[in-house]
């Protein structure tokens, strides 16, 4: 088998595969040979077809078939030859005649296709990572259960105006210029005043309204807000208040500690609970942030050529992630390829320098590594055996405990290189960072 490689550009090859004329002599008489045992036509009694009838009957059937599967292993072949890493599948072209029934003549085709990068990963000193110093204080612990006691708040109606913090329950019509929009209505809806659940401006014009009121208040859509119909436009709502009710937040006694899943009703008991839990959850977010700004520092440092077709099916996915937090009858199909190619290529980037640090420092996701990561996932569960069931029930889940084992050993070694700064910070800095705290409030 003859291979000429070339390079058509950046990372796309050109390969030139010519098979021998015997190979394909060879493969096509196998097969009609086959054939001629078990053929029946017309004529001749099963078995008994004279080879010469087959050939003549099936002979270009199964050159088409022999040259398939021929392309399929000398392609393989070749590759394997020439050390290529194809990305993605190739584009072959015959170069011969693919339906010539001489089987005397060799066969060549090109495959064009693209090739993994081929690089030297950096990672040094010029990474830097701030890594949090967080002492989780008695007064942390305390807002957490004034936070678990709001939580379980009770709204009682009042025969007075509505202030902030009191639950209003009404019924509402929206409308632009005169018409209603979708989603701007409903009726006996629970609103609580301050909460910042709708538009700003709205709530702050229902303090002080009474039940049976009827109220019109106007509104501007936020610039960004997430509908693209109602962005940035004036609206009116009419509206009915059906009941003002107040709040009633429980005393921290036996009762509500058991009702937290604590069966002695201990004080101390839940907190000790709670303090695991946020251990627990820093834990994690401390984890977080330092992946974070390491695979930032990778990917500033290793800005190599990505395969067009890993690009693409990276966009698939993320058409197909949006898809799912979408409503059933949206259509994402239409959305145009460049809205998720900035994210898609940055994800395959980061993809290739991980494996590419994993292959060199001969990183594995030992069987001991992924149990550990699989019981830590589990220990917030109130079953965790359960959870360490289904996980080991179900590959396609374990092999992503795999990635996330080979992501942190990946992080372990950039930091061991990285510049790295303790920072000193509160537990509410590092679970709710300002960035965080601006995007929640866009939402609302």
């Amino acid at each position: 088998m003859q291979v000429s490689v070339e390079t058509v550009q950046g990372l796309e090859r050109k390969i030139t595969v010519e098979v021998p004329a015997e190979n394909i002599h060879d493969a096509v008489n196998e097969r009609l040979q086959s054939i001629s045992k078990t053929a029946r036509l017309k004529g001749f009694r099963p078995g008994k077809v004279p080879y010469k009838v087959v050939q003549k009957r099936f002979g270009p059937q199964v050159r088409g078939e022999v040259l398939g599967d021929l392309i399929n292993s000398s392609f393989r072949d070749a590759v394997i030859q020439e050390k290529l890493r194809p990305a993605g599948s190739p584009q072959i072209e015959p170069v011969s005649d693919f339906e010539s029934k001489d089987n005397s003549l060799p066969f060549t085709y090109t495959a064009t296709f693209e090739v993994y990068p081929e690089f030297e990963p950096k990672y040094d000193n010029s990474i830097k990572v701030e890594k949090p110093v967080v002492e989780i204080s008695d007064s942390d612990i305390q807002e957490m259960l004034d936070n678990l006691r709001k939580q379980r708040t009770e709204y009682n109606e009042v025969d007075r105006a509505a202030a902030d913090d009191d639950q209003v329950v009404i019924d509402f019509v929206g409308s632009v210029d005169g018409e209603e929009f979708p989603g701007g209505k409903a009726e006996g809806a629970p609103l609580v005043l301050g909460s910042g659940a709708m538009i700003p401006g709205f709530e702050e014009q229902l303090v002080g309204v009474t039940k049976g009121e009827e109220r019109t208040i106007n509104v501007t859509f936020p610039e960004q807000y997430h509908s693209a119909d109602l962005a940035g436009k004036e609206a009116e709502f009419k509206i009915t208040v059906q009941d003002v009710k107040a709040p009633e937040v429980p005393e921290l006694n036996e009762e509500l500690v058991k009702s937290f899943g604590i069966e002695d009703g201990n004080i101390e008991t839940l907190r000790a609970d709670i303090r695991k839990n946020m251990d627990r959850e820093l834990q994690q977010r401390l984890d977080s942030s330092i992946k974070e700004q390491v695979m930032e520092g990778l990917l500033e440092l290793n800005d190599i050529d990505v395969p067009k077709a890993l690009t693409q099916e990276e966009i698939g996915r993320l058409r197909e992630q949006m898809a799912g937090q979408m409503p059933p009858d949206s259509d994402t199909s239409q959305l145009p390829d460049e809205l998720f190619e900035q994210e898609a290529n940055k994800r395959v980037r980061l993809g290739l320098v991980i494996g590419e640090i994993v292959r060199q420092q001969e990183i594995k996701a030992d069987a001991a590594s992924v149990r550990q990561e699989v019981e830590a996932m589990a220990s917030s569960y109130q079953e965790p055996q359960q959870v360490i069931d289904y996980y080991y029930g179900n590959p396609e889940l374990l092999q992503n405990i795999e990635g996330l084992v080979l992501e942190k050993a990946v992080t372990n070694c950039v930091l061991e290189a990285a510049t790295v700064e303790d920072k000193p910070s509160t537990f509410k800095e590092t679970m709710n960072p300002p960035a965080a705290e601006g995007q929640e409030q866009e939402s609302g």
